[in-house]
Parts: C-alpha cells; structure tokens; sequence
C-alpha cells in the first residue's frame, strides 16, 4: 500500500515535480518488496508540509479595506440627468441683452386698440350703469377677519374687594373705542343699600399683562351704583346713576379726583334710584351732549354740564298714569296712582325725539321729547316737567326691566320683564308682535345686536345668556351660553369690535364672550327680512 502525504500545498511546478518523483520511487520500491514481505506491511502517516498565505499582506499593501475582497465602487447620482444646473425660476439674473431682446418681441398695435376700445365703449358703459342701479349686494361687507366657528370665553373680569362684599355687577358698558369695559357694583336683590359703599371698575382689554382680578381703574363711590354709561365719543367719560338717586360723571384719565360732574342732592335731584343712563347729542341746543337719567320716581330727566362741576336740570318728563294713552282693551291702571316708576329706556335709532319707556306697571310705553303738555301733580322743582307717552302697548305680567329699539327697523322694538317673556313690538300697533317665552324666571336684560338685524341677546334670572336669531327660527334662540348659575342682570354688545359681549352677573364677575362669526356677520338679504317679517306679523 502507499502511505498517503497529509497537507502538501503546491506553490510552484518544481516543488510539485519533486514531490511526485518523490512519490514514484516509495511507490516502485513497495511494489519490489511486496510480494516476499506482504505480512509485514503496515500503516503510516507522513508529516504535512506547511505553506504561509500571502493573500493578507498583499491587500494590505495595497491598503484594501480589510472587510471588502473587491476594488473601490464608483457611484454617480441617477437621479439627476444632466452635470450641471441653473435657477431658472429667477428672472433678475436675466441679461441686458435678453431683456432688450423680450421688449422687442412685445409690441403693441395702439391704433388696432384704441378701435377696439371705442367699439366696445358702449357696451361696457351700459353693463356699469346696470351695476350701479343692481342692490344685489346691498348689505355685503368684505370680511377680513379670521372665522369664529364657536362661542367662546375669553376673559373672566371680577374685583375681589366687591365680591367679599357680596356686591353684584348691576351694568356694564364699552367706551368710545371698544377698547375698556366698565362695570357698576350694587345690588338689585331689594334692601336698603343706600349708604354703602360701591365700586365702578374698568378693564383695558388691549393691554398687556390683563389681570382679570385686578381693574386697570377702581372708582369708590359712597352709594351702591345702579347703572353706567360711557360717552359715545370721549372715551375717559362714564357717567353712572346712584341708588340715592344722584347722578356722577367721572373722568378715568384723571389720576386724582375723577368726578367730574354730580347733580348734588337737590329738589331736581331724583328721589328713588336711577335705573338708567343715557348720553343724548346736543347738537339741537347748539351744545356738548346732555345726559339723561330716569328713575322709579316717574321721572326722565335731561341735564346739562355747568362749568363750577355741577349737573343742572335742563329738561324733564313724568310719567303720569292719568295721562298715558292706552287703548280700551288693555288693562287698566290701578285707581289713585300717579307716577309710574320708569325702569329703562331706548331712543330710536331713526328719530331723536322718540323714545320708548319701560315702567314698573308691565308697560312699554312710546314717548316723544317734543311733548309739550304739562305732567299733572308735580310741584317745585327748577323746571316744569311734561308728559311724554303717547301710546301704552300691551303689557307683560310683571315690570318691564329692559327695552331696546332695533338698529334697524325705525318702528320696531323689544321688551323683557319678570315674567320670562320677550315681546317683539312695533310702534304702529299695541298688541305684541311676537310673544317669546325664554325663561321661567326674570329677565333683566335685551338688547339687539349691532350688526346682525335679526339677532338679540337676552339676560335670564337663570344664569343664562340667550342669542335668539330670527333667520333661523322665531319660536327657539340659536344658541343659550350658561355664563352661572346665579341671574345674569345685564348685558352689552361692542359697537366697535362686535364680535365681543359683556356679561355681568349676581356673583360680581363680567364674562366676556367671542361670539361665533354666524352671529357677527349679517347676510345680504338680512334687512329685506326684517322688514318681511315685521310686515308679515302686522298684517
């Protein structure tokens, strides 16, 4: 047998020869000996020869990454087609030459123009005068506003000071601007509040840093303040109305002493509280605007600013229940009464002169500052007072706390007292257009939008502020936001920024509420429904 070599590495062709030479002899000479000696043959193991591996040194000479056997990958970017770029989206970059060029390709044919202009002129005047004459967008204002899809609130306003003394916000008001909001602190819940003390605060809703729990402006006042009014063009002047029956006027850019004006206590000066105030133009007397207050004493009364800070008595009215016009199938007035307590009032938005009265008997009364009929049992005082009703429309079950003449409609107004309801009226007739039953309790307030003619809000003893939108439907409001649980008892729409209303309630605290852009943005046919629907109840 031939031994077997283990592990031979063959390097060259001369080692291999050599190896096989090697080999042929050990093979011949066991072929001599093995016939005599066949017993004697046995296994064995030649040692291995051992050849180093010179495949490592060599990549590393050539300094190949140890963990690549192939050469260096080219790569190129596939997804561009083309080695170079440019901007072509950049004109200024263009040359002299190509603009030259451009401006020479464009040429314009005036005379071939000037034949088409004329021959098209009075086509194009006829199409201009049609629009002109066209109310198709009567009404349509472009809005530039962001949309507000929901009701929101953005700010809660309260003076803690006020609330410990368990003082209710009983009016607020927005300045000239839009930008401040005020609001009187007194009590509507009954009591004999006369000698304590109140507060008149304001709130700057621009200003930086707005801390909700801390006016920009507190006014002490000596008596519990029933109502404001800021001046529809000065926008540091608020007047206010005293349970004592006084009447303040307060300059809020004075830094000391901020009253102005103060009617005193006189016999001018009302003897129950002032229920609400009023800034009326005096442009009639040649004038500054006048002031106008009204009271459960019967009394409207016109004053007028005198230089040494006094308010003195210009004008007035009383409501005398002998001298009410009232048609024979409402009811009649309870024998032995004299003046009737007047609770709010409105002007007419179309007429100076006409006003409408809202009195503690459940009466709307429309009045006329041009009476001139002397009011009956009335005795001192600086002027002579006249009877201003002419006409009583049907009343609610309880007193009329709030009125509001539409912005508008010239004979169209509403009405909201103790028993829930609002009434939709109309100066040409006494019976209600609309009765509208919103609460179970009071209603303290009602007030139409400024912007949307078919809108209004409404104050309930429920804590609720309801937005009624007759274009939606006349039997349900639109949307009620739950500002309490304790009465809402007054409320404000912002002339200027009218998406913005004021809320003030028996817990002290002013919410202002964002309204939705549904209730900000009149429709363009919204005035010619107005004026449908009013037709439409009348007749």
């Amino acid at each position: 047998r031939v031994p077997a070599a283990a592990s031979l590495a063959v390097t060259s062709s001369r080692s291999a020869s050599a190896v096989a030479m090697g080999t042929a002899e050990r093979a011949a000479g066991a072929s001599r000996a093995a016939a005599p000696l066949a017993a004697m043959f046995a296994d064995g193991t030649a040692p291995g020869a051992d050849v180093q591996s010179l495949w490592r040194s060599d990549r590393s000479a050539r300094c190949q990454a140890k963990s690549c056997q192939t050469g260096k990958v080219s790569t190129v970017e596939t997804a561009a087609q083309s080695h170079t770029s440019q901007d072509a989206s950049v004109q200024t970059d263009q040359s002299k030459d190509a603009v030259q060029d451009f401006q020479q390709e464009v040429q314009v044919d005036y005379t071939s123009l000037l034949s088409f202009l004329q021959s098209v002129e009075g086509a194009v005047i006829k199409e201009l005068n049609k629009n002109w004459k066209s109310r198709a967008f009567d009404g349509f204002e472009v809005n530039w506003t962001d949309q507000n899809e929901t009701v929101l609130c953005l700010h809660t306003l309260s003076y803690p000071e006020a609330q410990d003394q368990n003082l209710q916000v009983t009016s607020v008001s927005w300045n000239a601007t839009g930008s401040v909001v005020a609001c009187s602190y007194g009590r509507l819940d009954g009591g004999d509040w006369s000698t304590e003390k109140s507060y008149v605060c304001t709130w700057n809703l621009d200003r930086r840093g707005l801390n909700p729990q801390r006016p920009d402006l507190v006014l002490d006042v000596p008596s519990s303040v029933m109502c404001l009014a800021f001046h529809p063009s000065q926008p540091s002047l608020i007047a206010g109305g005293l349970f004592s029956g006084e009447l303040l006027v307060w300059d809020t850019s004075r830094t000391e002493d901020a009253v102005i004006w103060r009617t005193g206590m006189t016999d001018d000066t009302h003897t129950d509280p002032v229920y609400q105030v009023n800034w009326i133009s005096g442009a009639k007397h040649g004038e500054r605007s006048r002031l106008l207050s009204v009271s459960t004493d019967g009394r409207i009364l016109v004053w007028r600013e005198e230089r040494d800070g006094r308010l003195a008595l210009a004008e007035g009215f009383a409501v005398v229940a002998q001298q009410i016009p009232r048609s024979t199938r409402l009811k009649k007035f309870a024998r032995g009464e004299v003046a009737v307590g007047v609770t709010s009032l409105s002007f007419s938005h179309f007429d100076p002169c006409i006003f409408v009265v809202g009195v503690e008997g459940g009466y709307s009364l429309k009045c006329s500052m041009a009476a001139e009929a002397l009011a009956l049992h009335r005795a001192g005082g600086s002027v002579p007072l006249r009877a201003p009703a002419e006409l009583a429309f049907s009343p609610h079950g309880g007193p009329v706390y709030s009125v509001s003449c539409s912005p508008f409609h010239r004979n169209i107004f509403l009405s909201c007292g103790t028993d829930g309801q609002v009434h939709l009226h109309s100066m040409l007739q006494a019976q209600p257009l609309l009765s509208l039953q919103l609460s179970k309790k009071y209603l303290f307030c009602v007030r139409w939008s400024p912007v949307r003619p078919l809108v209004f809000a409404a104050a309930s003893g429920e804590g609720d502020v309801h937005l009624w939108d007759f274009e939606k439907s006349l039997q349900k409001p639109a949307l009620s936001i739950k500002q309490g649980e304790c009465p809402v008892y007054c409320l404000e729409f912002n002339i200027k920024q009218t998406q913005l209303l004021a809320a003030g309630d028996a817990t002290g605290t002013v919410k202002v509420w964002q309204l939705s852009s549904e209730l900000t943005e009149p429709g363009p046919r919204e005035q010619s429904r107005l004026e449908q629907l009013a037709s439409q109840l009348t007749d």
